[in-house]
Order: C-alpha cells, then sequence, then structure tokens
C-alpha cells in the first residue's frame, strides 16, 4: 500500500513539472565532472540550442526560450515546434547550427566524443550535460537554470523531485529488493546495462541491485552468456538502444535458440520482462516517473507480462 501511495506522489511531481514549464516562458561554465563545456563570453540575450529530446524538455520546464532544435519523433513542446531544425541528435548539422550563430548548443554528454571534435573545428560554444541517471538530470536542471536566470524554477523541480524520492524511499522499507540482468537489444545482439547507464541507474534507484557491476566509467560491456549466468540475477529486463521492435524480435529468437538461457534461473521461472521504449530510452527524461511505476510493478507487484512464457 505505501508504495501505491508513493507512486501517486511521483505521478504529482510529474505534473508540477509539467505545469512548471507552462508558467513560466521565456554562457556555459563547468559546474561538475559530469559537464563537458566550451567557456564563452555571457551575453544578454543567450541564443540556445537543445540537440536532443530530453534537452528540450529540460528547457522547457525552466521556460527558456530556444532559437533551433534537433529532429524529434518526440511529442514537441508547442513553443519549439516551429523551430529551425539541426540534425539529429547523434549527427547534428554543423553548417546550420554556425549560421545561426548560438551562444550555446546543449545535449547529452554520451556524444562527447563523436560529437565534440566536430564542434570544436567549426567553433560552436557548446555544453554538454550529464542525462545518464535520474541525479544527473536534476543536476543539468540547477545548472542551467543557474546559469540563465532560471533558479527559482529549478530549485522548485528540484525540490519536487528530492520530496518525491525520500518518500519512495521510506515505502520501500522492508520490500525485498530483486537482483536484476538489463540486457539492451541492438539488431542480431545485445549488451549488458551497468549501473553508470540510464536504465542501469533507474533499476538501482528502484531499489534493486544491478548484477552487472564494473569498476570503470563504461555504461555498457559485452558479456558473453556464461559469464551472465554465473551472476544468477532474479530477474532479467530487456530494453533497447533503437529500432525496439527489431531488437525485441532478436530477444525472442535469442530466448527460443539458445539453449543456455534455459539455466537461468530468471528464464526458468519466467522472470523476463521486455520495458517501454519510449520510456526507457537512453538519455534520463521527465519520462523517469513513468519508468519507476513500471519498475516498481515489476519488481514488488505480480501483474506485469512476462516476456517468455
Amino acid at each position: 500500500m505505501k508504495l501505491k501511495k508513493t507512486l501517486g506522489i511521483l505521478g504529482v511531481t510529474s505534473l508540477a513539472i509539467g505545469l512548471a514549464g507552462c508558467v513560466v516562458n521565456q554562457a556555459p561554465e563547468t559546474t561538475s565532472a559530469e559537464v563537458e563545456t566550451e567557456m564563452v563570453e555571457e551575453v544578454e540575450e543567450p541564443r540556445l540550442i537543445a540537440t536532443s529530446y530530453a534537452t528540450m524538455q529540460i528547457f522547457d520546464a525552466l521556460g527558456i526560450d530556444l532559437i533551433a532544435r534537433s529532429e524529434t519523433a518526440g511529442d514537441l513542446p508547442e513553443s519549439y515546434v516551429d523551430l529551425p531544425t539541426v540534425g539529429t541528435a547523434m549527427s547534428p548539422d554543423t553548417e546550420a547550427i554556425v549560421m545561426l550563430e548560438p551562444t550555446d548548443v546543449v545535449g547529452p554528454d554520451t556524444l562527447i566524443e563523436t560529437i565534440k571534435p566536430t564542434y570544436d573545428a567549426a567553433d560552436i560554444p557548446y555544453t554538454f550535460i550529464d542525462l545518464q541517471s535520474v541525479d544527473g538530470l536534476y543536476e543539468s536542471i540547477s545548472m542551467l537554470g543557474e546559469k540563465y536566470g532560471k533558479e527559482e524554477v529549478a530549485e522548485q523541480i528540484v525540490a519536487e523531485y528530492e520530496a518525491s524520492m525520500a518518500n519512495f524511499q521510506e515505502a520501500l522499507e522492508g520490500e525485498t529488493a530483486p537482483r536484476v540482468l538489463v540486457l539492451m537489444g541492438l539488431p542480431g545482439a545485445y549488451i549488458a546495462c551497468t549501473p553508470n547507464s540510464y536504465v542501469g541507474s533507474l533499476v538501482e534507484l528502484a531499489g534493486a541491485e544491478n548484477v552487472v557491476q564494473v569498476d570503470t566509467i563504461e555504461n555498457f560491456v559485452s558479456w558473453n552468456t556464461e559469464e551472465l549466468l554465473a551472476l544468477d540475477p532474479d530477474m532479467i529486463l530487456l530494453t533497447a538502444h533503437g529500432l525496439p521492435d527489431l531488437a525485441m524480435e532478436m530477444f525472442t529468437d535469442e530466448f527460443a535458440t539458445n539453449d543456455i538461457w534455459k539455466n537461468f534461473r530468471a528464464v526458468e521461472e519466467y522472470q523476463v520482462f521486455a520495458l517501454d521504449y519510449d520510456t526507457f530510452g537512453m538519455s534520463a527524461t521527465f519520462a523517469w516517473t513513468k519508468a519507476f511505476d513500471d519498475l516498481t510493478e515489476i519488481f514488488y507487484g505480480d501483474t506485469y507480462e512476462s516476456f517468455i512464457d
């Protein structure tokens, strides 16, 4: 009963975040080890570009205007619908960005290695923010709120998050936490999610133990099936990097044709669950509240449908 009540609180938090983006409408500096940024002089009228759906959500919640955005399949805030686009999150159009003369281009830090050299070569000012965990999401909200004069809105959003998490942790007292293996599907292959990945961090934040632990900053590891079997997880969660339908078809074939999976206790007990791709993506978004609903039902309930039968 405590968990159900807490999920209601999480839903209220999600609503409050959305309201914050409606009520308030509207140069980079390093604030933590998780934020990679190029130093630029502050200007009175910032010209900002968001290069991912997750960063657009943050700017919308803070009530900050943009001059351009990335292409995305997600539902856009009304004020951003007609903005010019500058390519996708993983393949930004640097020529289009340069033409817009931005003061800051903001995107997730998972893309630093591939995109930073291109930005440097084009002399584009940038900030890469940590969206690899829910904590990173709210740290980024605080940083951007302080930078662009939305401190009060940011503080309210963060305070609501902290209150919700405190209630959730209290509700977890006495619950038996499962040991969980999280697999991310790719067309024709899969990788294991570490606690440094967004989905992996969500699992631990929801009270469970991620059985894949590493001493590095790796988000994902390619461990063979025998190594995963030795971890003996209570549950296996399945998600996708992209093309979720193809990824789930791959998992269906993998469990049907690779006999070693039959030796997993989680498979024997039908404790294998597919996660919603739109909720459990690569970057932390405000959909984490829905993710908590799903994980809570999987970990502590008994109505979530098994992926295998």
